[in-house]
């Protein structure tokens, strides 16, 4: 506060000395012998009154809007102060006011001409490593699919946990790994003015399973006062900016979880490419919300535990500039020659946050034609949550991919009579397929399945009630398909003769799986799609069956020949 006041107090004196005029505009000679006609002028106490009233005004607008410090904040403004003080001056008063309006003008005119001419900073800033397509998904592993909507959903039907649940209502949602599992959380928020002021700090947060869709959202204690929904010098993002007055910032606060389930507010903040224009993450700003203290990292030397430090926006921000600026500003409006756009079809700024295997969370974007009316996708980009660093994957060149649209349209289609829809598609490597998987939920928000569909070929496509579920049917689609169903596109095709001794068989969306196991020791796998009569395979029976060797415990069978029903 102390710092605002004093830059408020300089600003206020140097707009004065600025408006104030030394040489009245009414002040002139008419003669060598003629006295100068003088207008009556108390300059001090002008001087002091314009001093004061700027001061208030620039105390009160950077108090509400939290804006940086620096001097270039207050181009715009000097326009008009300098404009103002060479009009009432007069004199040699004048001349100087002119030159300074001037000088306030050209550098207006630098600002608002940035984005004209810093486009090749911009692309160069976030310029992308280039690949063909992302290693092949784990099965093994089950992705972080659980829809943001329906999470939410279920945390609202669970807000009775929170005490004094009328002072309260749900934040913004994110995900993040906590203590090696995958989560969404969503802190608690004031519901008001007055429920602030009765209530003071927020009691905590909930969190949920990213993974697992059947996990219940349980609310845990943490108590904050600096929160995003406080008032005054308590809200976080001012608590921030009082703190550190000339960061520059780039998107909203995140709240952040360490392994021991303590709460921080973290902040992207980074520098302008040029002028006041465009933006390069260099670090975070960390709070604790119980006291208040704040503590400024590097990139490279954040927590562990920090997922996300680079806000959703300024990825989505990075995204746009290596999509369009890739030939300059130009022909990101005429000819738009390699242009790419990125999707708006992300959960969080229009990117979708997603863990690798190691659980290390990156911001997934796709990039499609700028021409209308086409739904293939260009390729596809994969952001680092912690250093920013991205990949962008062309995926194979011989193929056209659909992009995240076509797989929604997909769904749609689909599920039209139930009025399904997708939300928030990922591209993953499916045994080294290019495959969209999709949540589906119902108008209501409630999750119903998942879907997967080959991006380079829509034709193959499965749901499942979980995300293993559809992977185990989309294994027996590509097969029938003709497609390879292993990661590393090398599974060879083999022949074995079996006694089965246990069999199990589960109901997969229109499908029957049957998994049985071989007096051999190995396990098999076969959907009733790619082969309909494996629903009559029953303990004893003695199998001819075809399969590949992917070295999973559970072998997909491509054909089966049921000897015993000969």
């Amino acid at each position: 506060m102390f710092n605002l006041l004093i830059f408020s107090i300089i600003v206020g004196i140097v707009f004065s000395l600025v408006i104030v005029p030394f040489i009245l505009s009414t002040q002139a000679k008419r003669g060598a012998d003629e006295e100068a006609v003088r207008t009556p002028f108390n300059r001090g106490a002008a001087i002091v009154t314009v001093a004061i009233l700027s001061a208030i005004a620039v105390f009160v607008f950077y108090y509400t809007t939290n804006m940086d410090r620096n001097w270039t904040s207050l181009w715009m403004v000097l326009l008009v102060v300098t404009l103002l003080g060479a009009l009432s001056a007069g004199g040699k008063d004048r001349k100087v006011k002119l030159v300074l309006f001037l000088g306030a003008l050209v550098f207006g005119a630098y600002i608002l001409s940035a984005p004209l001419f810093n486009a090749d900073k911009k692309y160069k800033a976030v310029e992308m490593d280039q690949q063909v397509e992302i290693s092949a998904f784990d099965e093994t592993k089950t992705p972080a699919s659980v829809p943001p909507k329906f999470a939410r959903n279920k945390m609202k039907k669970a807000f009775g946990q929170v005490p004094n649940t009328s002072y309260y209502e749900l934040g913004s949602l994110q995900i993040q790994k906590v203590d090696g599992k995958f989560v969404y959380i969503a802190p608690v928020e004031f519901s008001g003015f007055f429920k602030w002021w009765s209530a003071d700090t927020t009691p905590g947060y909930f969190t949920m399973s990213a993974t697992d869709s059947a996990d219940n959202p349980k609310f845990v204690k943490a108590e904050m006062t600096y929160t995003p929904s406080s008032y005054f010098h308590k809200q976080v993002e001012r608590h921030i900016r009082m703190k550190m007055p000339n960061l520059i910032f780039y998107g909203d606060v995140q709240l952040e979880i360490d392994d021991d389930g303590k709460p921080y507010y973290i902040r992207s903040y980074g520098e302008f490419i040029s002028a006041r224009n465009g933006f390069d993450v260099k670090g975070i700003v960390m709070v604790d919300p119980a006291n208040g203290d704040v503590k400024k990292y590097l990139l490279a030397d954040i927590p562990e535990f920090i997922d996300g430090a680079v806000s959703p926006e300024a990825v989505s921000l990075q995204n746009s500039y290596f999509g369009n600026y890739i030939h300059g500003f130009w022909n990101s409006v005429v000819g738009k020659k390699d242009v790419k756009l990125p999707s708006d079809e992300g959960t969080e700024a229009n990117v979708s946050p997603i863990f690798d295997e190691n659980g290390h969370m990156y911001y997934f974007t796709d990039f499609t034609s700028p021409k209308e009316g086409v739904d293939s996708m260009l390729g596809y980009a994969l952001t680092d949550g912690k250093t920013g660093k991205a990949t962008y994957y062309s995926g194979n060149l011989e193929e056209s991919y659909m992009d995240s649209q076509g797989a929604l349209q997909i769904i749609e289609k689909k599920f039209i009579e139930k009025k399904w829809s997708g939300e928030m598609p990922v591209l993953y490597n499916f045994y080294g397929e290019a495959s969209w998987l999709t949540p589906v939920l119902d108008s209501n928000g409630f999750l119903q399945n998942y879907f997967i569909v080959s991006a380079a070929n829509p034709e193959i496509s499965v749901y499942g009630n979980t995300p293993n579920e559809a992977l185990k049917l989309y294994k027996t689609a590509l097969q029938r398909g003709g497609s390879s169903v292993d990661g590393s596109s090398s599974a060879e095709e083999a022949k074995a003769a079996v006694t089965v001794v246990r069999v199990f068989k589960e109901r997969v969306g229109d499908f029957t799986l049957v998994s049985f196991l071989a007096d051999d020791g190995r396990n098999f796998i076969v959907s009733s799609e790619a082969v309909p009569l494996s629903i009559y395979v029953q303990q004893g029976d003695k199998l001819v069956v075809t399969y590949l060797e992917t070295g999973e415990l559970f072998l997909p069978v491509k054909e089966l020949t049921n000897v015993s029903m000969e």
